[in-house]
């Protein structure tokens, strides 16, 4: 039988917390669930991790990973936000993860908001009056949580078949119009 070493085991535990926390959230993931799902004793969850807290908190440690959008026409922007952010929700499982996870446990929502504070506030602030970056950040995440809640995790059949462009144009247009109202 193959050891593995520390880091092969965090990576394991942190894989399969990711995987749970994105399909049942943070309520319905257990310790137990996630040794399970990882092939280890629950002990070695402990051990590396200490307790759900704290495996959650390192299992949503990532990055929006924005994008410069310094070239684009301003006219543009919206709608380039609109398909960064759907690819970036369709592409990695951690957004859904935390997103899934934020709506019943109110540390997943503060780790929600910290990442949005941290990574999205910055980011507006290049295309948006600085006075009113915050503002126009938080105006540009409740559309682009509320896409996301809808289409990925509640599935909402509606929103689920609408194609990107069609999402783009027309979400886009509403954070266009934040950014350049405030």
């Amino acid at each position: 039988m193959k050891r593995h070493t520390s880091v092969e085991t965090q990576a394991r535990i942190l894989s399969a917390a990711k995987r749970l926390f994105a399909a049942h959230g943070y309520q319905r993931t257990t310790i137990r669930s996630v040794a399970a799902e990882a092939a280890i004793d629950p002990s070695m969850v402990m051990r590396y991790f200490q307790n759900k807290e704290k495996l959650f908190k390192a299992a949503t440690s990532f990055d929006l990973e924005l994008p410069n959008l310094g070239k684009l026409d301003r006219q543009n922007l919206g709608r380039a936000m609109v398909a960064h952010f759907l690819k970036r929700w369709e592409t990695k499982s951690d957004m859904q993860l935390l997103l899934r996870s934020a709506a019943t446990h109110n540390s997943a929502a503060k780790r929600m908001h910290d990442i949005f504070q941290l990574q999205l506030v910055p980011f507006i602030k290049r295309y948006c009056a600085m006075k009113k970056a915050e503002q126009c950040a938080a105006l540009v995440a409740t559309q682009m949580i509320g896409l996301a809640f809808l289409r990925y995790v509640l599935k909402y059949p509606e929103v689920t078949a609408m194609p990107h462009d069609f999402i783009e144009e027309k979400i886009g247009a509403t954070i266009q119009a934040y950014l350049d109202t405030l």
